[in-house]
């Protein structure tokens, strides 16, 4: 009969929330996401003045409010991690809601911003600028995207079965949601505020 290996509560606090294919996973994305920016600021160096000129087409403050909607989307995942924690399934699923609502609403107001580029003539081909622009953002608007995705399959498990949910599963979900929130607090910056 083979006898159970207690965890220790070093192996608990050594391991990572979610597990450790999810931080290989933000690992890449952030490096992906680094490396465009790095890229972003080196031609940015070489064309300061077109930079500067076509970052006046965008909105810092759309930029500040998608920010801070993104961020209280994050704070209700928090908060519904601790619940889920807590096995509080009704708790969990309200503020998971609420973080699936501020995901929603941060793609409308992407998709506002987008569609506005797009009737003045900003396109992918504009500039340097807005190569870098639509990249970045997109590709953070699909990781936001499969960000709520993940959140809404979690949202139908808990709605039927909670016990369907395992723990490390929706800790991995938190994790990709937060990468979101941290990689927009640097593209943010960046391509809003810097030229």
């Amino acid at each position: 009969m083979q006898q159970k290996i207690p965890v220790t509560s070093y192996a608990r606090f050594s391991y990572p929330p979610g597990g450790i294919l999810i931080w290989i996973i933000v690992l890449l994305e952030l490096i992906t996401f680094g490396i465009g920016l790095i890229g972003f600021f080196y031609v940015g160096g070489e064309h300061k003045e077109m930079f500067h000129q076509a970052s006046t087409h965008l909105s810092p403050l759309w930029g500040a409010i998608n920010t801070m909607v993104l961020l209280t989307a994050g704070f209700f995942m928090v908060k519904s991690s601790h619940n889920f924690k807590a096995k509080d399934f009704l708790k969990t699923i309200s503020w998971m809601s609420l973080a699936m609502i501020g995901g929603l609403l941060f793609m409308a107001i992407k998709g506002v911003e987008y569609y506005s580029k797009i009737q003045a003539g900003i396109s992918l081909n504009e500039n340097l600028f807005f190569n870098f622009y639509w990249a970045l953002t997109f590709f953070h608007l699909i990781h936001v995207l499969v960000a709520l995705v993940i959140l809404m399959v979690f949202y139908i498990k808990l709605k039927r079965n909670p016990s369907s949910l395992d723990e490390l599963d929706f800790m991995a979900g938190a994790a990709f949601w937060h990468m979101c929130d941290l990689i927009w607090l640097f593209i943010f910056p960046a391509l809003y505020l810097v030229y």
